[in-house]
């Protein structure tokens, strides 16, 4: 009514008659004061919308919660922040599935160790590790390899590289063991070649690692990896049409940084990957 008032100079009188409501109630609220709550939610929404585009639109209200009150000492509920979603037309935008199946004539196999026991009681305890596909440029292909720790979810290495092989995978892992010398955890993967090759069997055997592997056909038993690989391709790699090498082998190096320094999770009691293993430190 205000701006039809003032755009269209329409009377004040005939723009109450058509809503409806009397021209007191108009000039009330009018002349109106925001409540100290409507500040507060404007503040908030603020603070929200600035966490929303850094995350180029990609958190929905769980994950907008836990960043907001990291950033506002504050205690906010997550209807609170669903509510403030909805009334600035927001949401996360949907994630993207494309289930990926490589069939491969095993060397050797191991037992499903990990039996879908995700939880780790110390960090280096359990660990899974994957493959995953990206396309660049005009059909090319590149490819990560990690390897997450089931205790407070972290990256503990990667290989970004050009080819599915077993060089990527293997310096995955012997990455992993620098940064965790003298670790003896349980690896846990699918039953890709490179993982069911001997030449990694000997790998694991020298640095006295235990070898788990899903059972054929079920991706759930490794859920923690292809959790992440959906995370990572949802919050990043599906937002943008990459056309070289670099700039991909950038924003997966950049995203990883900020997914175990600053993404928080509920999991981990509101805190991100590093801050919960520093914790446990």
């Amino acid at each position: 009514m205000q701006a039809l008032h003032k755009d269209e100079s329409m009377h004040i009188q005939l723009l109450c008659e058509i809503a409806g409501i009397a021209r007191s109630s108009y000039y009330k609220w009018l002349n109106r004061h925001p409540s100290p709550l409507e500040l507060e939610n404007e503040q908030l929404a603020q603070v929200m919308m600035n966490i929303y585009e850094k995350v180029e639109r990609t958190f929905g209200y769980r994950q907008l919660t836990l960043h907001m009150r990291k950033q506002t000492g504050k205690q906010i509920n997550h209807k609170r922040v669903y509510r403030l979603m909805k009334l600035r037309g927001i949401q996360s935008i949907i994630r993207r599935k494309k289930p990926k199946y490589i069939r491969s004539t095993p060397q050797q196999v191991a037992e499903n160790l990990l039996n879908r026991e995700f939880k780790a009681t110390a960090p280096n305890e359990k660990w899974v590790t994957d493959v995953t596909e990206f396309k660049y440029g005009h059909g090319q292909k590149a490819y990560l390899s990690a390897i997450l720790d089931l205790h407070d979810k972290s990256i503990v290495s990667y290989v970004f590289g050009h080819s599915n092989n077993n060089p990527l995978v293997f310096q995955t892992l012997e990455r992993a063991l620098q940064a965790a010398p003298g670790c003896k955890a349980m690896l846990h993967s699918d039953r890709g070649f490179q993982y069911t090759s001997l030449s990694f069997k000997k790998l694991l055997d020298k640095n006295e690692l235990s070898q788990s592997m899903s059972r054929i056909g079920r991706c759930i038993d490794n859920g923690p990896m292809e959790s992440f690989w959906g995370t990572l391709k949802c919050e990043k790699y599906y937002l943008h049409k990459y056309e070289t090498f670099h700039d991909l082998k950038r924003d997966v190096e950049n995203y990883i940084h900020f997914y175990n320094n600053e993404r928080l999770q509920a999991k981990l009691n509101g805190l991100s990957p590093m801050e919960f293993r520093s914790k446990a430190a």
